[in-house]
């Protein structure tokens, strides 16, 4: 994955859907699909703003239930 950091921290809205892919041991998965999705790489603040604003979709592409199927 590609992010313009030296390390990825997500904040506010975004902590828990980060959260829960790395409690899943989903990581890989999801940098992997951050790198298809984004092969030119992503700027820090979009990352988080996909994490808060779209977890369900991030959630869904990587196999895991979303708060809705639960």
């Amino acid at each position: 994955m590609k992010i313009i950091t030296d390390k990825f921290t997500p904040w506010a809205g975004a902590v828990d859907t980060y959260n829960a892919i790395e409690e899943a041991n989903k990581l890989e998965e999801f940098d992997s699909l951050i790198d298809e999705l984004y092969p030119e790489g992503i700027e820090e603040t979009k990352l988080n703003d996909i994490l808060w604003f779209e977890p369900d979709f991030i959630l869904e592409s990587l196999g895991m239930e979303t708060d809705e199927e639960e």
